[in-house]
């Protein structure tokens, strides 16, 4: 029954997406703060549908980062993108280049401030990537990154990458970590949504101005710490 639950779920999210995303498309076009209004509306339908169709709530902790910002997030599912996004007043991404042509979806990408960057070679991707984001910092708002660069499931361990502490120190802007158990209910892949409380968690502000490696270390264990005790609260045996 969960599972057929969860379909209903699933479908009915991106239906939603889709139907939402024509209709306020006009918002979007006309400027940035229609296109966030946009987004986090959705952001509230998910979250309210997941509540009532599988059990699944959601929670937000910690101080909601504020102004010119760098977020640096734990990233196991879609559903710290929306917790985190609709948190925050004005979130933009990194993203892949080739969704800039995604239907909807792109529009509303570059209307919010999301910054494409095209995969390469390593360093040419980092210099092309901080390039991007400087530019982009006439939105402004909080960027949010994953330091990891894809998402994890909960367990499974990969390396914080080097491109997060370049941004950290070009940017020469504050760092709030969070970390996240929600790969618990909502699997990075699958159908499948256990019920339970979802939660991300804002974690203590990482000043500008550290060295790169001191920062990423840092970054890393802060990050890792709180998931791993955000995961066992969801009885799930995360191992430090």
């Amino acid at each position: 029954m969960q599972w057929f639950r969860s379909l209903l779920f699933v479908g009915q999210m991106y239906a939603m997406m889709g139907i939402m995303g024509i209709l306020f498309l006009p918002l979007a076009i006309s400027g940035r703060k229609g296109a966030l209004w946009a987004c986090k509306t959705y952001c509230r339908w998910v979250r309210w549908t997941a509540r009532w169709m599988v059990g699944l709530r959601t929670e937000v902790r910690g101080p909601v980062p504020q102004g010119e910002v760098m977020i640096a997030a734990k990233h196991q599912s879609f559903l710290d993108i929306i917790l985190i996004f609709g948190a925050v007043p004005s979130g933009k991404f990194i993203m892949k280049r080739e969704l800039m042509w995604a239907p909807v979806i792109g529009q509303y990408a570059l209307r919010i401030g999301c910054v494409p960057v095209e995969r390469g070679k390593r360093g040419q991707a980092i210099a092309k990537m901080v390039d991007d984001v400087a530019k982009g910092r006439q939105h402004p708002g909080q960027l949010i990154i994953y330091p990891q660069g894809t998402r994890i499931a909960p367990g499974v361990k990969a390396p914080y990458k080097v491109g997060t502490s370049i941004l950290y120190k070009e940017l020469d802007q504050d760092c709030v970590p969070a970390a996240t158990n929600v790969g618990v209910f909502w699997p990075r892949t699958g159908i499948y949504r256990k019920p339970g409380t979802a939660v991300v968690e804002f974690l203590p502000t990482i000043k500008a101005g550290l060295p790169r490696e001191t920062f990423l270390s840092q970054l890393e264990d802060t990050v890792e710490t709180a998931s791993n005790t955000l995961m066992r609260e969801a009885d799930f045996d995360a191992k430090d």
